[in-house]
């Protein structure tokens, strides 16, 4: 299963993204590998941070740091989860990675994608 992210890109503090990422490859694999579909990020020198989770029912979940600012949501047919941020603030400052998953594998992702960075700067 591929995972190719696009949207990011420069914004303002303040200002709003939205991020793709299309899920590709055999159709089987893929179905069975995006159950979960993810959003994390990683700044240089850190460890990778988890953002958000979408179950192929809907059903999601946020890290605390960005409840109610970012929103995820996927779309089945197309194999694509998006991740839509507002309120953008320096800190939001990383390489995004799309993430994919078995039911099997928990909360564990099988799949991760190259990555697209969001910069916040004025």
């Amino acid at each position: 299963v591929q995972l190719v992210e696009s949207g990011g890109g420069l914004v303002q503090p303040g200002g709003s993204l939205r991020l793709s990422c299309a899920a590709s490859g055999d159709s089987e694999e893929t179905y069975a590998g995006t159950y979960a579909m993810g959003w994390e990020r990683q700044v240089p020198g850190k460890g990778r941070e988890f953002l958000a989770n979408i179950y192929r029912d809907g059903s999601a979940y946020y890290a605390d740091s960005v409840q109610g600012r970012f929103t995820i949501s996927r779309d089945n047919a197309k194999n694509t989860v998006y991740l839509q941020m507002n309120g953008l603030k320096p800190e939001d400052t990383a390489v995004y990675f799309c993430a994919a998953g078995k039911e099997t594998s928990g909360y564990e992702y099988d799949y991760r994608g190259r990555g697209t960075q969001v910069t916040v700067s004025s």
